[in-house]
């Protein structure tokens, strides 16, 4: 649809209900974003949503506002909660491999037969541990 407004094929979606615009408020506004930048309004039949007048757009904009604060406001909390680990001496991210298990792979990389994916089922590991691994190699070069 968003490809078809892009085009201009169109010039005005309807819908019955505003859940069958957007999954969630930032997903629905994403797309009434991307409706005006294409020239598209937005009538919902359930809601009586017109956003072709002003007066149809205030509703919009005032839960964009909502939305906006709402987003800085888990920011925060979460950059907040981090830091407060941080200075409890919490160690972040994902456990690193055991050495051995790392010389191995590095080994495995060097020798170059296998691909990342086939490296990373046979050691147990993820692909981005053995994509690590091969950066590291890559950049000690």
């Amino acid at each position: 649809m968003l490809l078809d407004a892009s085009q201009g094929k169109f010039d005005v979606v309807m819908a019955w209900a505003l859940d069958r615009v957007g999954r969630s408020l930032s997903d629905l506004l994403a797309t009434i974003k991307r409706l005006e930048a294409c020239k598209a309004d937005l009538f919902i039949d359930k809601e009586l949503i017109d956003t072709t007048s002003p007066t149809g757009m205030m509703p919009f904009h005032i839960t964009g506002a909502f939305a906006q604060f709402e987003r800085t406001l888990i920011v925060s909390r979460v950059n907040a909660g981090v830091d407060r680990a941080r200075a409890a001496g919490t160690k972040l991210g994902r456990p690193r491999i055991d050495a051995k298990k790392e010389e191995a792979i590095r080994t495995a990389l060097v020798r170059g037969d296998k691909g990342k994916h086939k490296l990373a089922a046979e050691f147990g590991v993820g692909s981005g541990t053995v994509a690590r691994i091969r950066a590291e190699l890559t950049s000690a070069l």
